[in-house]
């Protein structure tokens, strides 16, 4: 578990909080039902609206990724190739069929696959680049559902300060109900802003480097498996993949 996001949000969240209690407000006053509604239901309709079904239900299964990244253990992974590279050279190529069966990662059995059934090494590497290409832009795309929500937030806040306005001008009689009213307009404006900056954008760029760091793990992958193609040495591999470790 990444307990850095869990302490940058309390961090976040306790700082506004605490600036708000130290100016002699109280905590009771940033609590607004019809603010919150406007803000978060108009922010959720509004990504939603834009997004299709198959990629919103990425971004949901990507959101865990925020407190629990997937693993990328680039160390493990040269043991992995090596090992692969050591089977091919005792064995040949047809040794890995075994190995491909047993592998559970689909980039990798896809790869290990390619290599039993002879395939050149620029072929290799075209195929894994396409499913490479294509699972980061999937994902990339997933996560642009919660870029956008940020973009939304601060504009709906906004809006919904403008109706709280709205309803302060149509109660000028009525002294009990500026109140609530101007209470509408300026929560809603610090719904949107503090849930765009201090939530939903830094999510949206926690799941961008965890996409980019799956990648540059698959790209890994996909060297070693290529170098293996090329017939290179197991030592040779091993000092080309180390960069991605010490990167």
């Amino acid at each position: 578990m990444d307990m850095l996001s869990i302490l940058g949000v309390i961090i976040g969240f306790a700082a506004l909080l605490g600036g708000n209690f130290l100016e002699g407000g109280t905590w009771s006053s940033l609590l607004n039902g019809p603010a919150a509604l406007i803000v978060i239901g108009g922010t959720l309709g509004a990504a939603i609206l834009q997004t299709p079904k198959a990629r919103l239900a990425r971004s949901l299964k990507l959101l865990p990724w925020v407190v629990s990244p997937p693993p990328t253990p680039f160390g493990d992974g040269v043991q992995r190739v090596i090992k692969w590279a050591m089977a091919a050279r005792k064995e040949g190529l047809l040794g890995l069929e075994s190995l491909s069966e047993t592998e559970r990662d689909q980039f990798s059995r896809k790869g290990l696959q390619l290599l039993v059934d002879g395939a050149e090494p620029e072929d290799i590497r075209r195929v894994l680049e396409n499913d490479l290409i294509l699972m980061e832009g999937r994902d990339v795309d997933a996560v642009r559902f919660y870029e956008s929500m940020g973009g939304y937030a601060p504009t709906i806040g906004i809006l919904g300060a403008v109706m709280g306005l709205i309803s302060v001008m149509q109660n000028l009689a009525d002294p009990s109900q500026l109140g609530p009213g101007i209470a509408v307009a300026f929560v809603a404006t610090i719904y949107g802003v503090a849930f765009a900056n201090l939530l939903l954008i830094p999510v949206a760029n926690k799941l961008s480097m965890c996409v980019q760091e799956q990648s540059r793990y698959r790209e890994l992958l996909l060297e070693g498996i290529v170098a293996i193609a090329e017939g290179e040495n197991p030592r040779a591999i091993e000092m080309k993949l180390n960069g991605y470790v010490l990167s």
